[in-house]
């Protein structure tokens, strides 16, 4: 036995850690990694901290895997990398570990679970860039928790079996073209797969009741609204498509900056002025969207919030099974710059 009584503070300076965070492994309270939680008892148990030995609580076993389903994993240009890591730290604190599947074509097509996705072996469930609603359906009758970021393009009208956190799109789309209307734009194009996912056709239904507000006529002739997996980065394709056009749109509401980014290129390839002759909008806020030139007007999701908000509501699901599904969405914010004129 120790000479004089170990304290909690004795047990922080030996494992490095302040005496606030031993404290929240003994009284069971506020989030701690469950590595670090078991440091504390093993240190408090060499030490002789409090009571015998035989009484130490015995360290706690990870909580489990959560399984993230997707059928890309997000790059460098996407806000799911921002979302990643605050998921992967929220839930890691709570000691589950992230397992992620990356689901084939061929699984799509079959709607197939992955051959090594073992439902037993899951506590809960995160999809990214998964939009088929057929999918997604099966993945809900496994009776596991899951949360869904972004959505298939119906789910807006959905009643869906999981809890959802999104960007706020219709919004930030609305608060886009009520700037480049008082700038001047009268007839305005849309840009991008409307029936890709939920964020993208609410983008479009933004873009609809902006025009109906400001007293603008919608016009199909202005739009590229070709699939998804048309080459929109491909700038002879772009040019195709704009010289079918009967005139050019005073403004392109592109549904994200990765697809405005090269059609800012095409048009300059065509002689036009970028904010003088025709405005460009984008939506995500990539970082890449501030050195373009001109510097691209665009919508910023907030990755880092929404990964933080789907751990917490697939965590409290987990918890509480029986709580009413829940829509979250997570405020999106313009950013003004000189892809669009001034007002």
């Amino acid at each position: 036995m120790p000479s004089r009584r170990i304290t909690m503070q004795d047990i922080a300076s030996a494992c490095g850690l302040s005496r606030n965070t031993v404290s929240k492994v003994f009284n069971n309270r506020g989030a701690v990694p469950q590595d670090t939680r078991n440091l504390v008892l093993r240190k408090a148990k060499e030490l002789g901290y409090g009571f015998p030995a035989d009484e130490i609580p015995v360290l706690l076993q990870p909580a489990g895997h959560i399984a993230l389903l997707t059928r890309y994993l997000p790059s460098q240009l996407h806000y799911g990398t921002q979302f990643l890591s605050s998921f992967t730290d929220r839930i890691s604190r709570e000691g589950y570990t992230l397992k992620i599947y990356e689901i084939s074509p061929e699984e799509l097509k079959a709607k197939r679970l992955p051959p090594h996705f073992v439902s037993t072996q899951i506590a809960g469930i995160v999809c990214i860039e998964l939009f088929d609603r057929d999918y997604i359906d099966i993945i809900s009758r496994l009776d596991i928790p899951m949360v869904l970021t972004d959505t298939p393009p119906d789910a807006i009208t959905a009643l869906m079996d999981c809890d959802r956190v999104t960007m706020e799109n219709i919004a930030g789309i609305m608060a886009l073209i009520r700037h480049i209307v008082k700038a001047g734009a009268r007839r305005i194009g849309f840009v991008g797969d409307y029936n890709h996912c939920g964020s993208f056709r609410e983008r479009w239904y933004g873009y609809h009741q902006a025009l109906i507000e400001n007293g603008l006529r919608f016009d199909s002739q202005y739009c590229i609204c070709e699939p998804d997996n048309s080459p929109y980065d491909d700038s002879a394709w772009l040019m195709s498509r704009l010289d079918q056009m009967p005139s050019l749109p005073d403004a392109f509401i592109c549904v994200n900056d990765y697809l405005a980014i090269p059609l800012m290129l095409t048009l300059k390839k065509r002689g036009l002025s970028i904010p003088e002759d025709i405005m460009v909008t984008g939506f995500d806020g990539m970082p890449q969207s501030a050195y373009t030139d001109p510097p691209l007007t665009t919508v910023r999701i907030h990755g880092t919030e929404i990964g933080r908000l789907a751990a917490e509501l697939l965590l409290n699901r987990i918890h509480t099974p029986t709580f009413p599904y829940s829509w979250t969405r997570v405020r999106s914010t313009p950013i003004w710059r000189e892809s669009t004129r001034s007002v």
